[in-house]
């Protein structure tokens, strides 16, 4: 067994004062405060201070860090990346593909089915590396009309065979799904993916407001870097945009890093979708903790520079980290740390049905970040075991 104590523990929708965390086996035994419970006799205590406890942050959209692209065939692609990620505070997240040639696409499907498997088998060794919990694919099933940079030769038209192939590709460890509502068959599409278990997100679209609707109808309930790379929000043709976000069925997702959007925008996103459906993603890519410079995104190249990544004047996913991501939140839509921390820890892993992930609650699994008052990381956690390099 082991004791934790800080000056506050965020659950994250509940803060407790002066807790006393018991751990056993990687799991949270009990939450209590120290007034009222007494370590018991025996078991050593890991104190705090006036430091805040908090769970381990869930990204659902990732495309690399470090240097690394999550689709590499290198061996050291995915260990480089998770050890970027926990320095950040990030515990589990969803390697994101990006659109590339079908075969490609298929072979890294089956690498990160590989890598998943071999750390659901052996997570001894992986107690330095954040947890990849399972695959988001992003593309090909999106709009040509609002595909970002993703090659347009290699979007598909979603259809149930092509889907299966990716399926059965990833042996199933696909977890997310990005798709334009609008494209024919996608709803056959959205509703089997739904079926099985996947969070259909609907991005990278150009659809409209009733297209938008029979998406989330037929089993979409997520969305992707919202307002990015989707049809612009106009008040006669309220579009995607318009459903996203007022449809209560929906949680959605925002890279608040200050390029992508706006500091209001991210506020008025915010205070749209709430604290329960409001979700932080990175959307990293190679160049995350990286120097400026040229670095890849997938197939093709991305200049890096003053923050921003660029392929031929259009923004290619960020630098951004998760534990920026909090503070940019917090002060951007001027909300507390409590409810910043939820949209990167409970809110994606309620989203993405993840079990014991994301908050911190007796069975819950004691993977837990130690915050400053500003929301930095100091420290983090898996199973109670602290990540040290």
């Amino acid at each position: 067994m082991l004791a934790f104590t800080a000056g506050k523990l965020l659950t994250p929708t509940d803060a407790v004062e002066h807790p006393l965390v018991l751990v056993e086996q990687g799991r949270v035994l009990e939450i209590s405060d120290r007034s009222s419970r007494q370590v018991p006799a025996g078991v050593s205590t890991a104190d705090f201070s006036d430091s805040v406890m908090a769970p381990g942050y869930v990204d659902l959209h990732i495309h690399g860090s470090a240097g690394y692209d999550v689709m590499d065939d290198s061996a050291e692609a995915l260990p480089a990346i998770e050890q970027l990620l926990v320095r950040h505070g990030v515990t589990s997240y969803f390697p994101t593909t990006v659109t590339a040639p079908m075969d490609t696409t298929l072979r890294a499907l089956e690498r990160l089915a590989d890598a998943i498997e071999k750390r659901e088998r052996n997570d001894a060794n992986g107690k330095c590396r954040a947890l990849p919990l399972g695959i988001h694919l992003e593309g090909p099933f999106i709009s040509h009309a609002r595909r970002g940079v993703h090659p347009p030769e290699n979007l598909l038209a979603p259809t149930l065979p092509l889907f299966e192939k990716f399926w059965e590709a990833s042996r199933g460890r696909i977890r997310m799904m990005t798709i334009a509502p609008e494209l024919e068959d996608a709803l056959e599409v959205i509703a089997e993916a739904a079926r099985r278990g996947v969070c259909v997100s609907l991005g990278h679209s150009d659809a409209d407001f009733a297209a938008a609707e029979r998406g989330i109808a037929a089993g979409a309930r997520h969305a992707t870097h919202t307002f990015n790379a989707m049809r612009p929000l106009d008040h006669r043709s309220p579009g995607i945009l318009g459903a996203v976000l007022t449809d209560s069925r929906m949680s959605a997702d925002i890279i608040a890093d200050g390029v992508h959007l706006d500091p209001a925008i991210v506020k008025l996103f915010a205070d749209a979708k709430g604290a329960t459906q409001t979700v932080l993603i990175t959307d990293a890519i190679s160049a995350t903790g990286m120097p400026e410079g040229h670095y890849r995104l997938g197939s093709f190249e991305v200049d890096v520079h003053d923050g921003k990544c660029m392929v031929d004047g259009k923004l290619a996913g960020s630098v951004l980290t998760m534990d920026r991501a909090v503070r940019n939140l917090a002060r951007f839509a001027e909300w507390d740390l409590p409810r910043a921390v939820a949209a990167a820890s409970q809110n994606p892993a309620r989203v993405a049905r993840i079990a014991n992930k994301g908050v911190l609650a007796v069975g819950a699994d004691a993977d837990f970040v130690v915050l400053n008052s500003e929301g930095e990381v100091l420290r983090t956690f898996f199973g109670g075991v602290e990540c040290s390099e």
